[in-house]
């Protein structure tokens, strides 16, 4: 079975503190959110960050590598695009697109682990977390749960969106076929309509393979804590604030609100059958979607590097808050 492509970095230890303490932190957000925007600034074209520092709370932008100490052992990283930080620089992995600001490589540099393996990647879907994922019949990346290993003392992951569509772009997809079917029904719902209950029979489907998957992982990693990432706040609430920013109809905006609810409560349900930990990202991106006037969560014409509908830098930035959030608690 081909081994899963990894990015694997080597972090220096910090004098060792008592395990699992999680101290309360004075964050230096400026520093963290201009070294964001200079990484950011290195794709041609890109708008650059460099205002966040004024743009973002404080609670958004409060990663300090090495802040928070944690037991020695191995940290691996699976999941999705939005585990991987697909289109946000600086890339690597090829196909995968991960980038060396994904929530994963931020939470590895607080916790300074000694070794951080990244295996997340673009287009996964559940079953990527067992088995060989492939594009066009070539081999893209091999099965995530190759990351772990009996030493593993940590595991996040992000995955199920992509489990939505039928192409690789997951939620993406569904919201370009909204979009197309808007024109037919201006004032109404075609999307639903044409969708029905697809989405969650495909959801069901999905929550079947993550439980059998969540099992897998322990199994292979004892002694790991398992923390399953759930989905930002990509719409908001009111499909109104969406008027002029995105081509669906506002009755089909309600509806992929709704289908995003039902992916993170599908979601947090696997984790919870699994005694695995749910790490909430929705609640600390609300008021940052893509519709928003400072997303964290680019729209279907990101103008931040990253794919459509994904987070930005800030937006992995806010889910390795809440990762780390939960690793204290």
């Amino acid at each position: 079975m081909p081994r899963a492509a990894t990015t694997s970095t080597h972090i220096t230890h910090r004098a060792p503190r008592a395990q699992h303490t999680r101290e309360a932190r004075n964050t230096r957000a400026d520093r963290r959110v201009k070294a964001l925007a200079k990484g950011v600034s290195a794709l041609g074209g890109g708008v650059l960050l460099a205002t966040a520092s004024a743009a973002v709370p404080a609670h958004a932008a409060s990663v300090s590598p090495g802040s928070s100490g944690a037991p020695a052992g191995v940290y691996a990283a699976l999941g999705d695009s939005y585990a991987s930080g697909a289109g946000i620089p600086a890339q690597s992995g090829g196909a995968c697109m991960r980038s060396d600001h994904d929530y994963g490589h931020l939470v590895a540099a607080d916790l300074a682990f000694g070794t951080y393996r990244d295996v997340s990647c673009a287009g996964a879907k559940t079953g990527a977390l067992t088995t060989a994922q492939t594009d066009a019949g070539a081999v893209v990346n091999g099965p995530q749960i190759d990351a772990l290993t009996p030493d593993t003392t940590l595991v996040t992951l992000t995955v199920a969106g992509d489990d939505l569509g039928t192409s690789d772009f997951g939620f993406a997809d569904i919201a370009a076929t909204c979009s197309t079917l808007s024109v037919t029904n201006p004032l109404g719902t075609p999307c639903r309509d044409f969708y029905g209950d697809t989405l969650s029979e495909r959801l069901d489907s999905a929550a079947t393979q993550l439980r059998a998957a969540l099992k897998a992982l322990q199994d292979r990693a004892p002694r790991a804590e398992v923390l399953v990432v759930g989905y930002p706040a990509v719409l908001p609430d009111d499909p109104v604030q969406c008027l002029g920013k995105m081509p669906v109809t506002t009755g089909d905006l309600a509806f992929l609100r709704s289908v995003l609810g039902e992916l993170n409560d599908t979601v947090a349900a696997a984790a919870r059958a699994a005694d695995a930990t749910y790490v909430d990202t929705l609640t600390p991106t609300r008021g940052h979607d893509s519709c928003s006037s400072t997303p964290w969560i680019e729209g279907l014409f990101p103008t931040s590097p990253t794919l459509p509908l994904h987070p930005n830098a800030t937006g992995e930035l806010a889910m390795a808050n809440a990762v780390l959030a939960a690793l204290r608690h």
